[in-house]
């Protein structure tokens, strides 16, 4: 028996190891579009977060000169430098001449998906930036990479050529994938040994059993608390609730009613026969 059990352990251990090793593989890639030219400017754009209620994603860039357009290593631009970006991207970017270049977060808005599909909801939009230095357009090349834990994001050209232009597709992350499933799981599992407890007591012409009763409820409002654990704070109404919470909170209320009513009936039947002996 404890070889068996090892060996799962060993397993399941290996398999998880895999998967969080690939997810942060895929985190840590950084995609590179845009012109190789040696006068250019790079911009680094990393994804903070994402908030699917609001269909917006916090993008925090990072701008560095190169060349002959930058001074003191690419820290400040040798003109005024416009950041121009795509119109999904709410605000562009200046900086002054000879000014020191600090990050700056902006906000991308996302289309499609509904955060009612969670956990299984994904999101587009693109990403382009073109920049001018001094009034006169310059070569561009963009590093993007992301950050958001909870969304994995795969990033694809539009079209070939020197354009600093991405297609994002957002989805949620494996790890919160696979602790979704398992919530609705744990839930189905749960309501499912309620119902078995339900059908031993009533069948068996138990009176209260309070002990089971104290289960069952503390079953019925645990699961409400376990449910808000769920990573990205999904609202209610979402497929993990209409796939799993919902159904095994009724059936549990469901059951607790049946139990008492059942109990009390039979604990008055039990109290009458003991008064007519």
């Amino acid at each position: 028996m404890l070889v068996p059990l090892a060996v799962l352990i060993v397993v399941a251990v290996a398999v998880g190891s895999w998967l969080q090793f690939t997810e942060r593989e895929a985190n840590d890639t950084v995609h590179t579009v845009g012109s190789r030219a040696a006068d250019r400017v790079d911009v680094e754009a990393t994804v903070q977060s994402v908030d699917a209620a609001s269909r917006e994603l916090v993008l925090r860039v990072h701008v560095v000169p190169r060349g002959a357009l930058g001074e003191e290593e690419g820290t400040s631009p040798v003109a005024d430098l416009s950041l121009q970006t795509s119109v999904a991207t709410l605000s562009d970017l200046a900086f002054p001449a000879h000014e020191r270049i600090a990050p700056k977060d902006v906000q991308v808005a996302m289309t499609g998906g509904s955060i009612g599909d969670y956990p299984f909801d994904a999101y587009r939009t693109d990403l382009e930036f073109w920049a001018v230095l001094g009034g006169e357009e310059v070569p561009v090349r963009m590093l993007f990479s992301n950050n958001a834990t909870l969304f994995s994001v795969s990033a694809t050209r539009p079209v070939p050529g020197q354009e600093a232009v991405l297609e994002l597709e957002l989805a949620r992350s494996g790890s919160l994938l696979v602790f979704a499933v398992f919530m609705m799981a744990a839930m189905w599992a749960l309501a499912a040994s309620v119902l078995i407890g339900t059908w031993f007591l009533t069948t068996r012409g138990e009176a209260l059993v309070w002990p089971a009763l104290a289960w069952m409820a503390a079953t019925l409002f645990a699961l409400a608390a376990f449910r808000n654990t769920a990573p990205g704070t999904p609202p209610i109404g979402c497929v993990l609730d209409w796939f799993a919470f919902l159904w095994a909170e009724a059936v549990i209320a469901l059951c607790l009613i049946t139990v008492v009513v059942t109990g009390a009936r039979n604990a008055l039947r039990s109290e009458a026969a003991d008064l007519a002996r």
